[in-house]
């Protein structure tokens, strides 16, 4: 059988994945806190034909996805004037837990600061995960000691009582993994811990630890560029075709040899 042929086939089976990849990205293009992915190829083990010479002749058998890595580049920041929108200026993540966990179990980071407060004064993500100040606790506002609160640049949850004054209620948790491409994506904009992703594991911390900014009544959007999109688009439907095209050639090749018996 030709080589060609399965050389064509893994070309078409890894730019259908490149188009799933780009087909999701653009699926995501307002999602809050969404971070692109991006595809890599790698040539597969070369045939020799001979060893003999300067230069051995090789032909090579196709190729295969290396590797799939998401680009963890800062989208914009949109205004929506809602106090508990947040958005992280800076490396980091905040941090939240499932409500069902107890411990350290169950913990993610995110991007996504779009936060709602509770009846019972906690504060949570749009699926109810509890977000993290920088102990490990879930941050909750007292409606009945504190008339209003806000959240500064710093991170730091400051409540406002009726009588006008105010109190540190907490602290935001961020946290900074060494290596945020080596982060598992859990879905609803979460993130789970690896080890590749920090050998210490989850460390908490304050923004300013973290050397980071809160940005109050606004979000982080997708990082995700339309116009890049379809331009790797374009690419992997015209290396599809190619790859298809290749398929196409070898089988007229065999159809040939077949009829040479005629």
């Amino acid at each position: 059988m030709l080589r060609s042929m399965y050389s064509g086939v893994s070309g078409m089976k890894n730019f259908q994945t490149k188009l799933d990849v780009i087909g999701n990205n653009i699926s995501n293009v307002n999602t809050v806190g969404y971070k692109k992915s991006t595809i890599n190829f790698q040539d597969l083990l070369s045939q020799n034909m001979s060893s003999s010479g300067a230069n051995p002749m090789q032909v090579g058998l196709g190729s295969v996805t290396s590797s799939i890595n998401v680009n963890h580049n800062a989208g914009s920041l949109m205004s929506t004037g809602v106090g508990t929108d947040l958005a992280i200026m800076g490396d980091g993540f905040f941090v939240v837990q499932d409500p069902e966990a107890t411990g350290t179990a169950g913990r993610y980071l995110t991007r996504a600061g779009n936060f709602t407060v509770t009846a019972a004064g906690d504060l949570v993500t749009a699926q109810g995960y509890k977000v993290l100040d920088n102990a490990g606790n879930a941050i909750n506002i007292d409606a009945k000691a504190y008339e209003s609160f806000s959240i500064n640049r710093l991170g730091e949850v400051i409540g406002k009582a009726a009588n006008g004054n105010e109190t540190t209620i907490s602290s935001l948790g961020v946290s900074k993994p060494e290596n945020p491409s080596g982060l598992r994506k859990f879905g609803g904009s979460l993130y789970e811990m690896t080890e590749i992703a920090s050998a210490g594991g989850l460390v908490l911390q304050t923004a300013t630890a973290a050397k980071t900014e809160i940005g109050s009544g606004m979000l982080e959007m997708s990082n995700v560029d339309l116009t890049e999109e379809f331009t790797e688009m374009i690419i992997a439907q015209r290396g599809f075709q190619a790859n298809s095209k290749t398929i196409t050639t070898s089988d007229e090749i065999l159809q040939e040899i077949m009829n040479l018996k005629r």
